[in-house]
Order: C-alpha cells, then sequence, then structure tokens
C-alpha cells in the first residue's frame, strides 16, 4: 500500500502514478526481480552526509555510489554514507530503507545518477518494502528537483 503521505503528495501535484506490490524484499535487486522490472529503471535511494549534511543519491539498482565521484560533483569535502541513526527519524509514516527519494520535502537535496536521468519512466520506493510508484521521469524530476551528475558505477 502506498504510504499515506506520498500519495497525499503525488495526488496534490496532478501526476500520473501507478503502483505496483511486490513479495517483501530489501535490496534494490531483489525488489526488481520481485516486481519483474528492468534493474536499471528501478531508482534506489542511498543516504549520504556531504560535509555533514544529509542528501538523497538516487541511481539505479544495479549501480553503487562511488563517494569519489560524489563528492567531486557536488564539490562537498567529505562525503560518506550515513547511518541508519542519522536519518530513522526524519521520514515518519514511512518504513527505514523503504523513503521515495523525495528529499526536498525534508530539506534534503536530492542527486540523481546520470544514468538514471536517461530513462523515460522510473519505479521506486513507496514508503514499505512491498510497494513500488511508477511514474514517468519528467514528472519525477519535476516534482523532486534533483541535481542530475555523475557519481554511480555498476557493481
Amino acid at each position: 500500500m502506498l504510504a499515506k503521505g506520498l500519495k497525499e503528495f503525488l495526488d496534490k501535484e496532478h501526476v500520473r502514478y501507478s503502483t505496483l506490490t511486490h513479495a517483501p524484499a530489501f535490496t534494490a535487486e531483489e525488489i526488481a526481480a520481485s516486481a519483474h522490472i528492468p534493474g536499471k529503471n528501478l531508482a534506489k535511494t542511498v543516504m549520504v552526509k556531504l560535509d555533514g549534511k544529509l542528501a538523497m543519491a538516487v541511481l539505479p539498482a544495479p549501480e553503487k555510489v562511488d563517494l569519489d565521484r560524489l563528492r567531486e560533483a557536488t564539490g562537498a569535502r567529505k562525503v560518506v554514507l550515513a547511518a541508519e541513526e542519522d536519518f530513522r527519524g526524519r521520514f515518519p509514516g514511512y518504513e527505514i530503507g523503504a523513503m521515495p527519494p523525495f528529499g526536498h520535502l525534508y530539506g534534503m537535496d536530492v542527486f540523481v545518477a546520470a544514468t538514471l536521468a536517461e530513462d523515460t519512466e522510473i519505479a521506486f520506493n513507496a514508503g514499505t518494502h512491498t510497494d513500488l510508484v511508477l511514474m514517468s521521469y519528467a514528472d519525477f524530476a519535476r516534482l523532486a528537483h534533483p541535481k542530475v551528475v555523475s557519481f554511480s558505477v555498476r557493481h
């Protein structure tokens, strides 16, 4: 089931989207397989800290964040993966690890991998470990105001 806050946000913005329910899964590649969608179309959200400030790095499921490339692309002096304790209470109503990539709603920058921005449609966690939202990348970009940078590499 789509998290209430996310549904309200998307409906208020009048975007076309669909939802997809899948078997419980926790890694992005497991989610893509369970949902029967290409991994390159599944956007995973990785929480990072840029000079101590939380941000979202959004990239295709089969890729990983290259922290050095993200540091260079953002101009930050220090980039590290955020610990769960750093963001546990920041997303009320969403399961930890299943936050949708709308960091701007929580005062966070959103960085999207250039490889993900090439897609016409993307899917992402809907606030649970069993639901996805599918929408056009153009609508996602309009809503999330991401900064598109090159920071990801294939596993």
